[in-house]
């Protein structure tokens, strides 16, 4: 399916909100390598050029280990600093205008890097961003489910004295073998604190890990959730809640979830009511930052304007934005998409 040139201008051009991408998955080879060579970190890689030859996964857990391998170069402030400012120029140039990025604590406390460093790092690019580019963001903190729920405790108390710098937790990394209920006491303390909770589920696993994030974990939304789509009362349950689902088209596409995306359930799960949204995941390693992202979805599917109006607006509404602005950027999409309609035939 060719995307019509047209309609592919104004989903470049829409505004959009960014709800489901890694700020370590925004890290380019290039960087990578400038990184390694400031805090003179050995790759195991020669080049950048080998670096990027080796993003061929078959599954989650091979994207995951060279994934943590980039992020082995980052050390200090200003390295977190630099990948949160790269990453706000791309998304900025795609017309994104909210961001609700994920960072993962364990994956650098764990090599002996402060959670203050990586905290500051990241927040004091945003702060940045936002008078630069007037970039909204918001962080949340994600746990790796493939570690146990008093390691995820123990990196929430740690980062509690910055509790100002970010609004919710998430679940990331390997799920097969690690289902939400293994998190359920951290969660709960999550909500006591007054954070949003945002775990990923319905990727690799089922239909029932997406039931059981509801139902166990007390989400707010779900990230990725495609495989929800396998269970037909679980679709019409989100419809009705209007539970947000946050999905990575090339990201599925490249580990597998989705090999040919004009099989994908986007289109399905929209038409079905639910609340779809699309965003890029980890670009760095899956070919594309939003605008890419959304213009491989509308090539492949049977998608529409009325559908892009529709993702633009949900990714808003889907947000942890207050509520007058959010209003805002909603009347910003719709006034978007009223004034560019394309010229009527002659």
């Amino acid at each position: 399916m060719t995307l019509d040139a047209a309609l592919a201008d104004r989903i470049r051009r829409t505004p959009k909100a960014e709800l489901h991408v890694h700020i370590e998955g925004t890290l380019e080879p290039e960087l990578i390598f400038r990184l390694a060579q400031r805090n003179q970190v050995q790759l195991p890689y020669p080049s950048v050029e080998a670096l990027r030859a080796a993003y061929a996964f078959h599954d989650l857990q091979s994207f995951l280990d060279i994934y943590y391998a980039g992020a082995s170069v980052l050390l200090t402030e200003e390295d977190f600093f630099d990948m949160t400012m790269a990453y706000v120029q791309r998304a900025s140039a795609d017309n994104v205008r909210h961001a609700e990025i994920f960072f993962d604590p364990q994956t650098h406390t764990a090599r002996g890097v402060d959670i203050e460093v990586v905290i500051d790092g990241i927040a004091d690019a945003l702060a940045q961003a936002h008078t630069q580019f007037d970039f909204s963001s918001r962080l949340i903190l994600c746990f790796l489910r493939h570690l146990s729920e008093e390691d995820a405790f123990a990196t929430l108390e740690a980062a509690l004295p910055y509790r100002d710098r970010f609004v919710g937790v998430g679940l990331d990394s390997s799920e097969r073998g690690n289902p939400p209920e293994k998190f359920a006491r951290v969660f709960a303390r999550a909500r006591e604190l007054g954070l949003h909770c945002v775990p990923h589920a319905g990727e690799e696993g089922p239909a029932q890990y997406v039931a059981d994030a509801l139902d166990i974990l007390k989400v707010e939304r779900i990230d990725h959730g495609v495989r929800a789509i396998d269970d037909p009362a679980l679709v019409q349950r989100l419809a009705r809640e209007r539970i947000a689902l946050t999905v990575c088209p090339l990201s599925n596409q490249k580990l597998k979830v989705y090999p040919d995306l004009r099989d994908h359930s986007l289109k399905t799960l929209l038409d079905a009511g639910v609340a779809v949204t699309l965003h890029s995941d980890d670009p760095a390693y899956f070919g594309g930052y939003m605008n890419a992202n959304w213009e491989a979805a509308f090539e492949a599917l049977p998608l529409t304007a009325d559908d892009a109006h529709r993702l633009a607006r949900n990714s808003f509404e889907a947000s942890f934005l207050p509520a007058a602005r959010k209003a805002a950027y909603l009347e910003a999409v719709d006034l978007f998409w009223q004034q560019d309609q394309p010229a009527p035939a002659a």
